[in-house]
């Protein structure tokens, strides 16, 4: 899995993608999401490392069918609130606080 990390004013943005799928594009109904290496590209993590930077995000987007099922696991995303687009899945965090 790909992370990316970036400050912000209002804290850690971390986005985290299946390597697999950077640079695809995924579309279902008038929903689309575009993988881009400027958002998603990074550093390739192990699984520890993924969880490791989704504790210390503020806000994070995930993307891919491996990474979702990994944020699912530890608790970080509710399974009912991921959506289905295309052949993947995405989810966002938002911790307040």
């Amino acid at each position: 899995m790909i992370v990316n990390e970036r400050e912000t004013p209002e804290g850690l943005l971390v986005s985290v993608c299946d390597s697999e799928i950077l640079g695809k594009t995924f579309s279902e109904g008038d929903v689309t999401i575009s993988v881009s290496e400027s958002f998603y590209g990074g550093e390739e993590m192990t699984e520890e490392g993924v969880v490791a930077s989704l504790r210390r995000a503020t806000v994070a987007n995930i993307v891919g069918t491996r990474s979702i099922a990994l944020a699912v696991e530890h608790g970080f995303v509710d399974e009912s609130t991921v959506l289905t687009i295309g052949d993947t899945r995405h989810a966002q965090v938002l911790r307040l606080g």
